[in-house]
């Protein structure tokens, strides 16, 4: 339960937790576009669930800030059971509402990844505008931001 804009709470939620669902899902999925010699996790190192994020257009076709609002919140709970998570935009929406058997009168927003992390993620001052995530020889996950001079303005 969280806020939607003029409260039409227009979000539904597609779960996937069993392997065949999951990998309907993540077959839909582009993985860490910047790590060109890395090739999207190995069986064993997948999500163990995804939460896709819809949105129904019977109810709004403007869901505002709420797609936000909802994944941002899903992954703070996430963490807060020692999960790791993902949300990605970057979706073959159209393989994946088949895959799902999807109604048409849900928009696909986005797709959440959810399991038990398998990697180490840094974040790293963001160096030049340079905000390529990497990966270095250990397999830690470098992830850039800008500092708060930057983002704060005053």
């Amino acid at each position: 339960m969280t806020a939607s804009a003029a409260n039409r709470q227009p979000l539904k939620y597609y779960l996937a937790n069993d392997k065949e669902t999951n990998e309907k899902v993540f077959e839909t999925l582009s993985w860490a576009g910047y790590i060109e010699d890395w090739d999207e996790p190995k069986k064993g190192e997948r999500p163990s669930g995804y939460i896709v994020i819809l949105g129904d257009k019977t109810i709004s076709k403007n869901y505002f800030c709420d797609p936000g609002i909802a994944a941002q919140t899903i992954l703070l709970g996430a963490r807060d059971k020692e999960l790791g998570g993902c949300i990605f935009a970057a979706i073959n929406k159209k393989k994946l509402r088949e895959n799902l058997n999807l109604p048409n009168k849900f928009e696909i927003l986005y797709v959440i990844s959810l399991g038990k992390p398998v990697e180490k993620v840094v974040l790293e001052d963001m160096n030049n505008n340079d905000i390529k995530y990497w990966r270095d020889e250990k397999q830690i996950h470098h992830v850039p931001k800008r500092g708060l001079k930057e983002i704060i303005i005053s």
